[in-house]
């Protein structure tokens, strides 16, 4: 079975201060015009987005630069709520390891990553961290954990829609836009699983 996992872009979340997603009707069938074209506009970071290391890290890496292997493969989708201790976080790589889907991990639930979490998953040489909130870290004070993440070039998955969805193994494909020398870009996430 296939469930999109992302936020729909003109009703989705956006984060404290970012610019929200607009559109706007240039030609509409519906005032006589002879087809329909809408232009939009919005953040790199609304909605369901990918955060490039250049994100936080001045050199980093930008989206055009990141390998899709790293958005699409096996990946380990685990259940969290509340504060991430290293503990936490420890527990988590253990079970997405023992399932082989170890590279990519998603943490389905109201979670903040903690930096000793973060630097957990850091260790563990991961791909990509996702989760459902807008940011990875606390929300007051998200830049310590992303560059953690971004750092070891761990990509980061941000604003998933992650409800009743089992813990367990997946096949994930969540490719962004290809924008050059961008920070971050909207996408398409989607699970793919027997279990769902």
């Amino acid at each position: 079975m296939i469930i999109d996992i992302s936020q729909e872009i003109l009703s989705c979340s956006v984060y404290p201060g970012d610019s929200a997603p607009s559109a706007y009707k240039v030609m509409d069938m519906s005032r006589g015009d002879l087809y329909n074209l809408t232009n939009f506009s919005m953040c790199a970071h609304n909605g369901t987005h990918i955060d490039a290391p250049r994100h936080f890290i001045k050199d980093g890496k930008t989206v055009d630069m990141l390998p899709l292997s790293s958005f699409v493969g096996d990946c380990f989708v685990a259940h969290h709520t509340g504060v991430m201790s290293a503990g936490d976080a420890a527990e988590i790589v253990t079970l997405a390891q023992q399932t082989g889907a170890f590279q990519r991990i998603l943490i389905a639930g109201d979670s903040v990553v903690t930096q000793q979490a973060a630097q957990i998953f850091a260790d563990s040489k991961i791909l990509l961290l996702g989760v459902e909130s807008q940011s990875v870290g606390p929300m007051d004070a998200p830049m310590a954990v992303h560059k953690i993440l971004l750092s070891q070039d761990i990509v980061l998955l941000e604003g998933l829609v992650l409800e009743n969805i089992p813990q367990g193994r997946y096949f994930l494909s969540a490719q962004p836009l290809n924008i050059a020398g961008a920070e971050g870009a909207p996408c398409r996430a989607i699970l793919i699983g027997d279990d769902i």
